[in-house]
């Protein structure tokens, strides 16, 4: 059962995204459209094929309509924030807390020089997000693993290996809640033990929360600021959940009043976000409060998918198996017993000409892995799986 129209049987009935056209799509200049010759399939990096919010795109196309990109002066992003936070979390970020940084990478970067010092060790938790250890190895601080431990058909945070970082020495944890790539969600126990671990240890937490507003139905995202006054920092955006990474903008939050007063070293040149990124946020948050519904039926479709994927792989490639995860897009595929060495990605890409993210992108616990961007109709799902089905049939 590896042709396309078995595989597209095995979908379901189809829901409202499940229209995107391959030709539309390639009509776009973005990275995840223009890394790979045309007849590559991308399905790795964190962008997704789902059409913009009518609130975000009615808000640019008035933009593009009178001319308005120049610089970003949106002081109300953050008080939309903390609304949107309160509705979906319960939780009640301080504004006067918050500030703006271009992207969720440059607040990860500023956050990591306002808590640490050159030469500090940093705890990160492999397998995880590329860019975490090189912006901790290029800001001249030392990257400390504190492994991922897999948790049945999912994986959560090694609370042991953490301490035992933390008792090295090291002076604050880069966590990623929800956890690219394994889709994991640490509970409020989790969060609060963690906190303690680094209290006691004098260290900070910097969170990167991009991916929360993507949790899934019936799953819970627990902020990090949310169980209390905190020595943390985290950073928040509307770019994952709306698709508009490339309009750079970010909200960078402080746990407590110190660290708010921290914020004031950063300097202005590297805060500012861009204009139009500023606004589209504004537009997304603002209209989710309004109940435009919008986000919510992307997680319902992004659940669907990772179902349709379990589905799909248990069918034509049983070899794989794929994390379930709680939130998010990413699907995190363990292929080791495909036996296609470290890196399985290069053979899906060169034999089955479909791109999926290396699993050693994301540290050498990646090894044999590979992770699968799902956010894509149901029928463009279906392709890459049949490619990858493909790139294992014999040649000639």
């Amino acid at each position: 059962m590896d042709g396309p129209d078995e595989l597209t049987a095995l979908l379901g009935a189809p829901d409202e995204f499940d229209s995107l056209e391959l030709s539309m799509l390639r009509r776009r200049r973005s990275y995840k459209w223009s890394a790979y010759p045309p007849d590559v399939l991308p399905a790795f990096v964190a962008e997704m094929d789902l059409p913009l919010s009518p609130a975000v795109s009615a808000t640019l196309s008035e933009a593009i309509a009178v001319g308005d990109c120049g610089y970003a002066h949106e002081d109300a992003l953050a008080e939309a924030f903390a609304r949107f936070a309160q509705r979906r979390w319960s939780w009640n970020p301080e504004p006067a807390r918050t500030i703006l940084v271009p992207d969720v990478m440059a607040g990860v970067a500023r956050a990591l020089e306002l808590v640490t010092a050159p030469g500090d060790e940093v705890v990160y938790t492999p397998p995880v997000y590329g860019p975490f250890r090189r912006a901790i190895e290029r800001l001249g601080r030392h990257p400390s693993p504190a492994a991922m431990a897999a948790d049945g058909d999912g994986w959560a945070l090694d609370l042991a290996a953490v301490a035992e970082a933390l008792a090295r020495g090291a002076r604050a944890i880069l966590l990623c809640n929800p956890h690219n790539p394994t889709g994991s969600l640490p509970s409020a126990t989790e969060l609060r033990a963690l906190a303690e671990l680094a209290d006691r240890h004098d260290a900070a937490i910097i969170s990167d929360e991009v991916h929360g507003p993507l949790t899934h139905p019936g799953r819970v995202f627990t902020p990090l600021l949310s169980i209390g006054e905190l020595r943390a920092l985290t950073v928040s955006s509307a770019s994952k959940a709306w698709n508009v990474a490339g309009l750079k903008c970010a909200l960078l939050t402080a746990g407590d009043a110190a660290t708010a007063a921290e914020l004031e070293r950063i300097p202005v040149l590297l805060r500012h976000p861009g204009h139009l990124g500023t606004i589209a946020s504004l537009a997304a948050f603002e209209a989710d409060a309004r109940g435009e519904g919008w986000l919510d039926r992307v997680n319902r479709h992004l659940e669907l998918q990772h179902a349709r994927a379990r589905r799909l792989l248990e069918a034509v490639l049983p070899g794989i198996r794929p994390t379930r995860a709680c939130a998010g897009y990413l699907l995190w595929l363990d292929c080791r017993a495909l036996a296609l060495g470290e890196s399985p990605a290069a053979t899906f890409l060169d034999r089955g000409r479909v791109a999926l993210s290396p699993g050693l992108e994301f540290g050498e616990e990646g090894s044999g892995y590979a992770r699968l961007n799902v956010a894509t109709s149901g029928p463009l799902l279906a392709e890459p799986v049949r490619r990858m089905r493909q790139s294992l049939e014999p040649e000639g």
